[in-house]
């Protein structure tokens, strides 16, 4: 790997850390169009190069989420039973997703990313004022509630955070809770996702040296270095910014995103 894109591989990672540890995110979504890029660029046959993306992203959030976590955590932030609630339905999800990617194609998947990150960027920008009265459903709920995040952020490649915090935010969960919350919500959705594409992808031809499964290990080893740094930092960022404004540099971005992956897909 030349040095040039192993500068824009820590680039990528430093960015994404920090914004998984700004939006609770696990920045997953930030890196795929770029990964795509890089993954393109080295000459991945194109029928692989978004499924590569989505796994490799994936699995950087195995890391970044466990130190975005950990300094959310400290400022106390984290609604632990939440997380509890979530969980069981994130890991049967996070399992299915990748299964259902395998079955479309680059453009169709690309679609589908940039349509529900759009959606996801919109329910956040119009700052829609839930019910005062509505609160978290139950234990069923919660559990289907996590089994769509699971499936969706496995399918994208994400830390489930666009679903996620829009979800807990509309149950009248406080902004910062709720991008902490999916912060800690990115690593059970990440190793699930993580292992499911390693199964998924075993022996797939086409597959480039050093794949693991659809997992590129060398631009995940290098943006690792980067993101895990960073993710602190954007951690506590976010803690110190009014949630309005936190709520529009989460729309934007998710809107740039949705951009470039309509544009993959045309």
């Amino acid at each position: 790997m030349d040095p040039m894109m192993i500068l824009a591989l820590l680039a990528m990672g430093c960015f994404g850390g920090f914004a998984a540890g700004l939006l609770g995110i696990g920045g997953g979504m930030i890196l795929v169009p770029f990964i795509s890029a890089v993954l393109a660029a080295r000459g991945v046959p194109e029928s692989l190069v978004v499924h590569m993306a989505i796994a490799t992203s994936l699995a950087t959030i195995v890391f970044t989420s466990l130190s975005s976590v950990r300094a959310h955590h400290k400022h106390g932030a984290v609604v632990w039973r939440i997380v509890a609630l979530l969980a069981p339905g994130i890991l049967v999800g996070s399992t299915i997703g990748p299964w259902i990617g395998k079955q479309m194609n680059t453009a169709t998947l690309s679609w589908f990313f940039g349509a529900f990150v759009a959606f996801s960027a919109t329910q956040m920008l119009v700052n829609r004022k839930p019910a005062a009265a509505r609160d978290l459903p139950g234990t069923t709920g919660m559990f289907a509630a996590g089994g769509v995040i699971g499936i969706l952020a496995g399918l994208v490649g994400a830390g489930g955070g666009f679903v996620s915090v829009p979800f807990m935010t509309w149950c009248n969960v406080r902004i910062h809770n709720a991008v902490a919350t999916s912060a800690a919500l990115g690593f059970p959705i990440a190793f699930a996702g993580t292992l499911a594409n390693v199964f998924y992808g075993w022996g797939e031809p086409g597959l480039p040296q050093y794949s693991l499964g659809f997992i590129y290990v060398p631009a995940l080893l290098i943006i690792v270095a980067a993101s895990v740094t960073m993710a602190p930092l954007g951690a506590r960022t976010a803690h110190r910014m009014p949630v309005r404004q936190l709520q529009k540099v989460f729309a934007v971005i998710l809107y740039a995103l949705a951009a470039y992956m309509f544009w993959k897909a045309l």
